[in-house]
């Protein structure tokens, strides 16, 4: 084993938070600045059991899905040189947020309540969480809900608030934060491959 091989860490990133609070945005953004794949957790839970996480949650309850999320958060999380972006609720079941934190980088992406009910207004109908509630009842459902899950989130070895994410040029300065915070650069892929 060389110097260089017993050195090597890959490099992986890990953003959570509630959702509706830009995760996926932000970890494809970042993608691209840092040029390393992403993957959306729900996207490849829905990829590799080819059902959507609606579809799975109808079929399986929560606790069905947080049990196939487990699974497919450790597979992921072994990819090297990766940005993953969890669903909301993913740090809050088993011992998943001490498994990411030992896996790579957690990042917070922290949002005000109101900014998170904007967000999720405009695409509740594809969070099996909010589906047939009233913007009101959204609202408390938020704000309850955040409340609990808090506890979870503030274990990331990192917290950005990303409140003020609606445009694209503050989406990019949201990144350039987080590349700050991680004291990241914008890398050559060699880097991370050997």
């Amino acid at each position: 084993m060389t110097a260089h091989t017993k050195d090597y860490k890959p490099l992986r990133i890990i953003l959570i938070g509630y959702m509706g609070a830009g995760k996926t945005t932000v970890g494809r953004a970042l993608s691209k600045e840092l040029n390393i794949p992403f993957y959306d957790l729900d996207w490849y839970i829905s990829n590799r059991m080819r059902k959507t996480v609606k579809q799975l949650f109808d079929e399986k309850g929560e606790d069905g899905f947080r049990l196939i999320e487990r699974a497919m958060l450790h597979e992921v999380a072994e990819f090297e040189n990766v940005i993953i972006s969890c669903g909301g609720g993913t740090p809050c079941f088993f011992d998943n947020m001490e498994y990411m934190n030992e896996q790579g980088e957690t990042v917070y992406l922290r949002a005000e309540t109101d900014v998170l009910h904007k967000h999720l207004l405009m695409g509740k109908s594809v969070r099996p969480l909010l589906l047939n509630k009233t913007e009101d009842e959204v609202n408390q459902f938020i704000a309850e809900h955040l409340a609990e899950r808090e506890v979870f989130y503030t274990k990331a070895k990192h917290i950005l608030d990303v409140s003020l994410m609606d445009s694209y040029d503050k989406i990019h300065v949201s990144v350039s934060q987080l590349c700050k915070l991680l004291k990241l650069e914008k890398v050559d892929n060699q880097q991370y491959n050997g």
